[in-house]
């Protein structure tokens, strides 16, 4: 049984209030981990949870147009921008988990050289495609893989073999043979079953991305949701967030 009772929940269970009903936007690296846990913290405290996700950037307009919610899990960048327009409470902030990009080939292919920087380069050039979030979505690894490119010095071969995918997980360019490697954050790689996950970028050359959560100022249970808030950030959750491919942060 994973431990997610923290002193603020065991309070809020023993002086039970109303069941609150919360509503969480995340993006969709830490959308796994949240998953996970929420049946479990919805039985222990009567409350529900409506989860919607989206890339970063998506979710920061939505947000920014004046999309209602409760909680927000975002990369720490996208929440300081909404902070600064007021449209999440500054000293809610917490660091619930961080993820690194990773790479995902065939179940069938061999195990890519990505083991160093030019191993990564090499392996990349020798692709005969190569999946990844469509940047322009928002998607935090697509934009950081288009960067990557240019950090290699091979954005211009890289372009006409990138597969860009706009909605759903590079993964499943992989599993539909659509593209021979796909490149996105860990954790959204594990959900493909079908494909082999190969393993992070090397340290040299990775960007981790560290999901942060933080309340809306119109929230409208902020006792329940500060008890979710408190549940994701407990350290008993590390045994889940690296099965899904994340660590804490």
């Amino acid at each position: 049984m994973m431990r997610l009772l923290l002193l603020p929940l065991l309070l809020l269970l023993a002086f039970p209030a109303a069941a609150d009903n919360l509503k969480v936007l995340t993006g969709g690296a830490f959308k796994p981990v949240l998953m996970d846990m929420l049946p479990d913290f919805e039985k222990q405290t009567g409350h529900k949870v409506t989860v919607a996700n989206d890339t970063a950037g998506a979710l920061t307009r939505r947000i920014m147009s004046g999309e209602a919610f409760d909680i927000v899990i975002l990369p720490l960048a996208n929440l300081d921008q909404l902070s600064a327009e007021g449209k999440v409470i500054d000293d809610s902030m917490t660091p619930f988990g961080k993820v690194g990009v990773g790479v995902a080939v065939a179940l069938s292919a061999p195990p890519p050289n990505i083991g160093s920087t030019e191993g990564l380069r090499r392996t990349l050039l020798d692709a005969r495609s190569v999946a990844y979030i469509d940047p322009a979505t928002g998607g935090t690894s697509g934009i950081y893989v288009a960067r990557l490119f240019q950090q290699l010095g091979i954005a211009s071969q890289m372009q006409p073999k990138s597969v860009l995918v706009r909605d759903g997980l590079a993964g499943q360019a992989v599993a539909r043979g659509q593209a021979e490697i796909a490149l996105q954050q860990a954790s959204e790689l594990r959900l493909v079953p079908s494909v082999r996950f190969a393993g992070l970028l090397p340290e040299a050359v990775q960007n981790w991305t560290v999901y942060t959560g933080a309340l809306s100022p119109a929230a409208r249970g902020k006792d329940a949701a500060l008890a979710l808030m408190s549940a994701l950030s407990d350290p008993g959750l590390e045994p889940m967030l690296k099965r899904r491919g994340l660590e804490t942060p």
